[in-house]
């Protein structure tokens, strides 16, 4: 039905303001009552689907990538449709409009999207104070640094949100990956991520005993775009610092062999979607094998189809997100996912 009836309809509109309009929808159906429906079509509660990774227990493997709930404001509706977690974010220090409009494009040739957004959000205290809810599903928080913080103050920015931020998520994920931001993927050099990622871990340190609670996972959240050399300096950066793990991958910079139009595929930004499936399941595999699975992996890049999702964890990954696959394929995706990890278990007697 989403494909066929929902889907064209939205199409038909600019990305961005559909976006918004869907974040209308979803609150409005909750509102009117309509959470219990919803569970019934899209959850599928199974044990077979539950996975304990960085000491968190899932529901199931299949999460909301960053980008779709920035501002945490509505990540327990969005647990209506069967995710197994959510991740907010980027969110930064001082809010922000990110880049100038338009700056999302469908490529509907290729299944695709760019954005070149630039970590438009309201800032992480505005968020905090939506967090303060019961959540109903484990929240994952995204961070990055403001578009005018130099690189060489960007600790600063990655500190204040983790500290506002502790009480209120489950895991915490460190964004230097995002082609949108001048200069942020710079932070993937390995001597300023090596000093970010133990400034974090000495913060963690501080918190829990503060609060006298658990130190929070925190993952890195890494381009696709990446060399191998630079991926094995990402290995041995996870190792060393001890980080709970990697999410790969953010979206890519790479243009090569879309159907699109060409107006639409010379746009700047970070492409996400059925082109970078390849891409991200590489990244997955390369180190998970040369890393002798080290650390988890989120895996997320181009999943359109529960086939999409196996690739990656056959690949290497313990999770995975979705996020352009979610608004090409509906909210139908997360349960056929999950759907066909039953199925396999079956196969193999499980």
């Amino acid at each position: 039905m989403y494909k066929i009836l929902i889907r064209p309809l939205l199409f038909l509109f600019d990305a961005e303001s559909v976006h918004q309009l869907t974040f209308y929808l979803i609150k409005a159906l909750s509102n009117l009552g309509m959470a219990p429906l919803l569970k019934s079509v899209y959850v599928k509660n199974d044990p077979r689907l539950e996975r304990t990774v960085f000491g968190l227990k899932f529901a199931n493997p299949v999460g909301l990538a960053a980008g779709f709930d920035k501002d945490a404001k509505l990540f327990n509706e969005l647990s209506n449709f069967g995710f197994g977690f959510v991740e907010i974010g980027t969110l930064t220090p001082k809010p922000q409009e990110g880049n100038p409009k338009k700056r999302l494009f469908r490529l509907q040739a290729d299944e695709a999207i760019i954005n070149r957004m630039g970590f438009n959000n309201d800032g992480v205290f505005d968020a905090v104070e939506r967090l303060k809810k019961k959540h109903k599903i484990l929240i994952g928080g995204n961070i990055g640094k403001n578009k005018l913080t130099p690189n060489d103050e960007a600790i600063k920015d990655y500190l204040i949100c983790f500290d506002a931020l502790f009480d209120y998520v489950d895991y915490f994920v460190v964004n230097v990956s995002s082609p949108n931001t001048p200069g942020l993927r710079e932070l993937q050099e390995k001597e300023p991520l090596t000093a970010l990622l133990k400034e974090l871990n000495k913060e963690n340190e501080k918190c829990a005993l503060a609060s006298r609670s658990k130190r929070k996972p925190i993952l890195l959240k890494i381009s696709p775009d990446l060399t191998n050399d630079q991926l094995n300096d990402i290995i041995t950066i996870v190792v060393s610092t001890k980080i709970a793990g990697v999410i790969a991958t953010n979206t890519t910079i790479e243009r090569t062999s879309l159907k699109s139009h060409l107006v639409n595929t010379e746009e700047k930004g970070g492409l996400s979607g059925k082109p970078l499936a390849q891409r991200s399941t590489e990244v997955i595999r390369y180190l998970a094998d040369k890393s002798n699975k080290a650390f988890p992996i989120i895996g997320v890049g181009g999943i359109l189809s529960p086939e999409d999702a196996l690739d990656k964890l056959n690949a290497g990954a313990d999770l995975v997100q979705i996020y352009t696959g979610f608004i090409y394929e509906g909210p139908s995706l997360v349960k056929r996912i999950n759907q066909a990890l039953l199925e396999r278990y079956e196969m193999q007697g499980g």
